[in-house]
């Protein structure tokens, strides 16, 4: 069984705008779900954790050995049988320079495997709670890697702070992405979705590109008492593929049309993979 390599995963998305899981890239039978699949898809996505913690001191640590660290979770995803489809990024070929992305959040796997894939388009940041970049040496890893922290604490400083970052940031030449629900959530609902990432872009002049992502392999734990050390890694579905899917751009305007625009997109595509939306 091969293993999906950056540069052919990075080419194919550049080249076609699209990925998908080849046969020779993924195990001939799925995995059973078990405590070993489960523990075998956690370390694919939280080795990159590690790895940038005990890179970033040594000043060895770059964006292209980032993006292959996070790819893990595509190899892991392939070496237990399921199949990773990335589709719709011909979108983001169209657009020349920076963008905002929208995404909606189910899971910590969108996390790690977005990085590879807008990585494929140019550079970009990213919003992320604090106590991430709050983790034994990954503070100036993150930071390094162009996490903007957010504390939850007071909303109006963070949108504030992520406004003026995210201008800037924009305005160097980075791409900025933004999860619009601010945490985990298994229903896209218009009521968690955060107007922040259409006032960002009405603020910087540039388009927005929504994305969807289907993770529900590993949802969160929300009981028992893994739920306290292991909330983020719940027990995993090997029969769920992973999804990733890119809209068209949407023009820079009035942020209240563009946050529209791009909540109607994303659910529209939610709706038809068959995963729960509330309008």
């Amino acid at each position: 069984m091969k293993t999906t390599s950056l540069s052919e995963f990075q080419n194919e998305l550049r080249s076609t705008g699209a990925y998908a899981t080849a046969p020779s890239h993924r195990a001939k039978k799925r995995a059973r779900p078990s405590a070993l699949a489960t523990l075998r898809y956690s370390w694919g996505v939280t080795r990159v954790f590690p790895f940038c913690a005990i890179t970033e001191p040594f000043g060895i640590l770059t964006t292209q050995n980032w993006a292959k660290a996070c790819l893990g979770v595509v190899n892991v995803a392939e070496k237990l049988g399921m199949n990773v489809t990335v589709e719709g990024f011909e979108n983001r070929l169209a657009v020349d320079g920076p963008v905002v992305y929208l995404c909606n959040h189910m899971s910590m796997t969108e996390t790690i495997l977005l990085p590879p894939i807008l990585l494929s388009f140019g550079p970009f940041s990213y919003v992320a709670k604090a106590s991430l970049a709050h983790l034994p040496f990954l503070e100036k890893a993150a930071a390094h890697m162009g996490m903007v922290p957010i504390s939850r604490s007071s909303p109006r400083e963070d949108l504030m702070n992520i406004l003026r970052i995210g201008t800037e940031r924009i305005q160097s030449g980075q791409s900025f992405l933004i999860f619009p629900q601010g945490t985990r959530c298994e229903v896209f609902s218009r009521a968690k979705y955060s107007s922040i990432g259409a006032k960002l872009a009405e603020r910087a002049g540039c388009p927005v590109i929504p994305l969807v992502v289907d993770t529900r392999c590993q949802p969160t734990r929300k009981k028992g008492l893994l739920s306290k050390v292991f909330k983020d890694f719940g027990p995993v579905d090997t029969s769920c593929d992973i999804r990733v899917a890119c809209g068209p751009a949407i023009p820079c305007g009035k942020s209240r049309q563009i946050h529209e625009a791009a909540f109607d997109w994303m659910a529209a595509k939610l709706d038809s993979w068959g995963l729960p939306t509330e309008r």
